[in-house]
């Protein structure tokens, strides 16, 4: 029974879903939300445009115990700004209208409403321009018509601006704003159909950092505006700025809602500081407010560098009365002029047919008067209507903004030069064409146009204008009056070297000062000196420390030293690599002329001891000495004092091989001659004992032979020495840091010490022989001669080995050749001089009879 009913039930379940699904079709409508919005100008027009602007740049707060709908917003604070952007706006639309080439036949009308400085209600009266402000509830349909206006003008304001392109946006509703100028705006996923008249921030911030560069300022602070525009361009300007080696010692943020503790922790936070130059990157309404604050803590020593959004706000100006910003330097929209646009400000009487009440109001604020006298107590002056407004100096009367004025004019030209295109306009437009939001975008987007002052007017990809900045300095007259003197241009179309062009010596700076002022942490580093970071500070900070020996910096603030090339050291500041000076012990200095001259003084004693022996050649004397080996003797020591000067002069391959190979075999020869001298005073000795007949196995012939052996095995040494490793001038870099020591390199040191050990030993064995023969009974005991000598050559080589091996550069070929000298002395002294002194002064001890005279033994 129960299968029975379902179809049944189901039948009559979707009969009822169909008829409730067409009665909520039907009933199904748009009903506008909320509390309507009336425009505060409004002209009607073919096409309208839409306006937001801030005629009021506060409201008051209203507490709302969510009992009852909340109340509408009320503004306050009449804000003179806007009011003139607005004028602009009007000025350009009916030149337009009044122009026979732009748009012929096709008037534009325009709503503008007040945001009130509030970005809730900015967007709000956005969406209102959008859908209208129809009371009555419309059918489905209507909720896809086009939007009221075409586009949109304005906000004045970066955070604002942002709110309202995020909501038209998917739209496709053009928005063009006049004085919004964060770089976050640029960013088309976010923000497709926004675009402006004023450069982005982002070449204002980079421009900022490079002007802070120009002047040498490392050390900074920063104040900002706690928005959209001053956190985005104060995160460009940081980033920038630490590229180029600038560094924040603080940077403090502000909104002027903040509470009055906010506003005294900025103060204390620039007050503690040390850097002497502050970045405010403030909008003006933010700056009026720490402004009064500035001048009650007399900050006064400080540069301050500006944006465009205060540096020529003849307002801020005036509020200045302390002079806190005077001398400030920053950056402004280049000055402009719209013939007509200053009378047509002035004339604000046609507000009144528009919106009576935001015309008295205006009207009361510039005349500081009343049309309707209130119930308090002051009595105020009463308003004719009739008051000549050229007579009043205010904001609104200030043309210092023209700048901006003209960036509105700009917007409404672009917007119509793109109405003019798409309407197909020549001396009549074609007014059956659909304007679509998105093909009036893409129009303006391209559009390229010149205006009347020859201006040329487009925007980039992003939808921003060409960038330029005029640099302007706050100077005071002697009367008082503050300029904004242009002191130079910011062009970021030029390449970068020419981008910043600045005056400097036209600048005055705080304190009414012509010199730069400095800010920096540590002073720049001068040549020859390196930075070296100060340990948990910021890279501005830091100490120079002198560049080691060897090593330069011929820049400024050097992060680092360079090593000198190995024949090249520093100079004295540390500043340049000069060549070392190139060291060898040299007959011009003083230590080579003294040496010299002792080679050359030993030969010629030992030439002169040599003529006497040839004088007295003959005489008994001499021939018991063994003439020949006496000679032979003298020559080898001409020789040893000769090879001295080897030593000496800058070395070259033939000097380095000849000065140890000469040394080596004219000693051998010498300490051979000796040896065999000692051998023959032994071998007669021997000979005069009975039985004994040694003297016929030590005759001439074997003396010249022993010679002759004894200075071969000597010669064989330095012929293999030279063979397999001979010595070779080179450079010493390593004894002196300063200097080069030419010097002669052994080659090897195993053939050097060789020679000097065959020397050594012969000279220890002649020493032997001399000093077993020392007591001979003869009067004139040559053994004891030669013993006395041995004595001395072997004291001076053995004191020479640690005396050369200690010896730095040149002074260790000193002392070889002092050692060659001293020994070739003792030789020379030891056993030719008391021969000498018998042959000269005392000749008659020179007889057979006293040479072969015995005497007892001592």
């Amino acid at each position: 029974m129960f299968a029975g009913r379902r179809p049944e039930r189901r039948l009559k379940l979707f009969y009822l879903l169909l008829a409730s699904s067409f009665s909520l079709a039907e009933e199904q409508t748009c009903t506008h939300r909320g509390d309507l919005e009336d425009a505060q100008l409004i002209k009607k027009g073919d096409i309208m445009l839409g306006g937001v602007f801030s005629f009021h740049s506060s409201w008051r707060n209203s507490q709302d115990d969510y009992a009852q709908k909340p109340r509408q917003l009320q503004c306050t604070s009449l804000n003179f700004r806007d009011f003139q952007f607005a004028q602009a706006m009007l000025f350009a639309i009916g030149e337009i209208n009044n122009s026979s080439d732009l748009l012929p036949g096709v008037t534009l009308g325009y709503k503008m409403y007040d945001a009130c400085g509030f970005i809730a209600r900015s967007v709000k009266v956005a969406l209102t321009l959008l859908n209208g402000n129809d009371v009555e509830a419309l059918p489905a349909e209507a909720c896809t018509r086009p939007a009221q206006v075409q586009v949109i003008m304005g906000e004045t304001s970066s955070s604002p601006s942002a709110a309202i392109a995020t909501a038209v946006g998917p739209f496709h509703i053009p928005m063009i704003s006049h004085f919004s100028t964060c770089a976050c705006l640029s960013d088309k996923t976010k923000y497709p159909s926004f675009l402006r008249t004023i450069p982005s921030d982002y070449y204002q911030s980079r421009a900022l950092a490079h002007l802070v560069k120009h002047f040498g300022w490392t050390w900074i602070g920063a104040v900002r505006s706690n928005d959209d525009y001053g956190n985005n361009g104060m995160a460009t300007f940081t980033e920038t700025a630490e590229q180029l080696g600038i560094c924040l010692e603080y940077s403090v943020s502000f909104f002027r809602t903040d509470p009055p503790d906010k506003i005294h922790k900025i103060i204390e936070v620039i007050k503690s500081s040390n850097s002497k130059v502050v970045v405010a990157f403030l909008s003006h309404m933010d700056l009026d407010v720490l402004l009064n604050e500035f001048s009650v803590n007399n900050l006064t020593d400080y540069q301050w560098v500006g944006t465009e959004g205060w540096m020529f706000d003849s307002q801020i100006a005036a509020m200045d009365k302390n002079r806190i910003l005077d001398g400030a330097v920053g950056l402004s929209i280049p000055k402009a002029h719209v013939s007509g646009l200053r009378e047509f400000m002035f004339n604000v009487k046609p507000l009144n047919s528009t919106n009576s009440e935001l015309f008295t109001q205006l009207w009361e604020a510039l005349f500081s008067c009343k049309f309707k006298q209130s119930n308090s107590a002051e009595i105020q002056k009463k308003c004719t209507g009739e008051e000549d407004i050229t007579t009043v100096e205010n904001s609104f009367t200030d043309m210092s903004l023209m700048p901006i004025f003209y960036n509105v004019y700009k917007g409404v030209y672009a917007v119509a030069h793109a109405l003019h295109e798409i309407l197909k306009c020549n001396k009549t437009c074609d007014t059956n064409v659909q304007l679509d939001p998105l093909t009036i975008l893409q129009h303006i987007q391209r559009i390229r146009f010149k205006t009347k002052e020859g201006d040329e007017v487009y925007f980039n990809e992003n939808g921003d204008p060409p960038a330029k900045y005029e640099i302007i300095n706050w100077q005071r007259s002697e009367d008082g009056m503050l300029n904004f003197a242009a002191v130079g241009l910011y062009d970021a179309s030029l390449p970068a070297d020419k981008q910043l062009n600045v005056k400097i010596g036209s600048i005055v700076w705080a304190k009414n000062s012509l010199q730069l002022p400095v800010s920096v942490c540590s002073e720049k580093c001068p040549p020859g000196t390196q930075k070296v970071l100060q340990k948990g500070r910021p890279v501005c900070c830091f100490d120079c420390i002198r560049c080691a020996e060897g090593e330069i910096s011929n820049s400024t603030d050097s992060v680092t030293c360079v090593k000198c090339p190995l024949e090249s050291w520093s100079n004295e500041n540390r500043t340049a690599c000069i060549k070392k000076k190139a060291e060898f012990l040299s007959y011009k200095e003083m230590m080579g002329s003294l040496l010299t001259a002792a080679s050359l003084f030993g030969t010629c004693v030992t030439v002169a001891v040599a003529v006497i022996f040839i004088k007295y050649r003959k005489t008994p004397l001499v021939r018991a000495n063994n003439s020949e080996l006496s000679f032979l003797l003298l020559f080898s020591l001409k020789l040893c004092f000769l090879c001295s000067l080897t030593f000496i002069g800058q070395p070259s391959d033939w000097s380095c091989m000849l000065r140890h190979t000469a040394f080596g075999i004219t000693f051998v020869l010498c300490i051979s001659c000796v040896l065999g001298k000692t051998i023959v005073v032994l071998m007669a000795f021997k000979a005069t004992l009975p039985g004994r007949n040694v003297m016929k196995w030590f005759g001439p012939t074997q003396q010249r032979v022993s010679v002759l052996g004894f200075t071969l095995i000597q010669v064989i040494i330095c012929i293999l020495w030279l063979s397999i490793s001979p010595p070779f001038p080179s450079k010493n870099f390593k004894e002196f840091k300063d200097k080069i020591i030419l010097e002669c390199s052994l080659g090897s040191a195993v053939g050097f010490w060789a020679v000097l050990g065959y020397i050594g030993l012969l000279a220890m064995l002649c020493f032997i022989c001399a000093f077993l023969a020392r007591k001979l009974p003869d009067n004139f005991n040559e053994a004891k001669m030669i013993t006395f000598s041995m004595l001395i050559f072997c004291a001076v080589w053995i004191t020479f080995i640690p005396a050369y091996v200690s010896s730095p550069g040149k002074f260790s070929v000193a002392v070889e050749i002092f050692a060659i000298l001293a020994s070739s002395f003792g030789l020379l002294f030891c056993i030719f001089i008391p021969k000498c002194y018998i042959m000269l002064m005392k000749p008659e001890k020179n007889t057979k009879k006293n040479m072969m005279g015995k005497g007892a033994l001592k």
